[in-house]
């Protein structure tokens, strides 16, 4: 196999200095690789710094700031490797931190759609990310607990509904067919939009629970500007989608937490939700689904009503 890295920049140098270190000490040593370099409008030293840089990297100088979805369909772009592998410029990569996801990706085969990992917050130390749920507003949220299940314990990764952009992996060809990210979201919500559009088409989004980095959250400067727009854009979009995930994750949170008496349901019922919670069935027995799905769409009016008085109506 054969990676593009694809690294967008705004500003934060000393932390891109850091996270190139901690890249190339930590590459497979047979590993054939390009490293992009996209910098998105840096006000701090960072193109003057490019400038120094040697044959080992490409760069790309956006003439403006393109935003994170615009500078990565730039950088991927570029790209010429068999695989793309997105990385954020505060990241702390350690060793053998790409191997799992290699090894996700290979074992996925041809329904391989966006390969994330674990993130643990550089300056708390906690996981971040372990994958991406839908909470009971109907919005993306990170699972900051380590991830559990047979999937992880047999073969080290799970399936995910969404991963974050932070770090992950796909083939080139992938993000070709999706169209890459939907430059319409401004430094939030693409990555979710591009796992649900390779659902759609298919494939499978999971996540590499052995391959373990540090991320120094949310440092590029802007970056929580646009969230309500994101996610109304997000939740126009996907809303019946982001219900759907939703309502099948809390019903399996919901029978983690309480259990069922006995004698209250039927065997079957009862069978099914056993499955469902250690994650042999995809979906909870149909009436406790449909419930849950009343609830949480209940939750998106709520939303979409006050996004309207927050933002105005929907400009088609």
């Amino acid at each position: 196999m054969s990676v593009s890295f694809v690294i967008p920049l705004y500003n934060c140098l000393p932390l891109t200095q850091a996270m190139l270190v901690s890249l190339q000490a930590t590459l497979p040593a047979c590993l054939e690789h390009e490293i992009i370099l996209v910098d998105d409008g840096s006000t701090d030293g960072t193109r003057e710094w490019l400038a120094t840089l040697g044959p080992g990297f490409r760069v790309v100088l956006n003439e403006r700031n393109l935003g994170y979805a615009g500078a990565n369909n730039r950088g991927v772009a570029a790209a010429t490797k068999e695989l793309v592998a997105l990385l954020n410029n505060d990241l702390v990569l350690t060793p053998r931190w790409l191997e799992p996801m290699l090894a996700v990706h290979r074992r996925s085969g041809p329904r391989a759609g966006l390969t994330g990992n674990v993130q643990i917050d550089a300056r708390t130390g906690q996981v971040d990310h372990s994958g991406i749920f839908i909470n009971l507003k109907g919005k993306p949220e990170h699972e900051r607990r380590e991830a559990q299940g047979w999937s992880t314990l047999l073969h080290g990764f799970h399936v995910a509904d969404a991963v974050t952009g932070a770090c992950v992996l796909l083939a080139r060809a992938t993000w070709d067919k999706l169209g890459g990210f939907d430059e319409g979201f401004r430094n939030g919500g693409e990555d979710v939009d591009l796992c649900f559009r390779a659902q759609q088409s298919g494939l499978l989004n999971a996540v590499a629970d052995r391959s373990v980095i540090r991320h120094h959250v949310s440092s590029s400067p802007g970056r929580a500007l646009r969230n309500e727009e994101n996610s109304r854009r997000l939740t126009l979009r996907w809303r019946r989608e982001l219900v759907d995930c939703a309502a099948r994750h809390w019903c399996r949170h919901y029978y983690e937490l309480s259990p069922l008496e006995p004698g209250t349901h039927g065997h079957g019922f009862q069978f099914g939700v056993w499955l469902h919670t250690i994650g042999l069935r995809r979906d909870p027995p149909p009436a406790t689904l449909a419930a849950m799905r009343r609830i949480i769409d209940a939750a998106v009016d709520v939303e979409l009503a006050r996004w309207t008085e927050l933002l105005g109506p929907v400009i088609s």
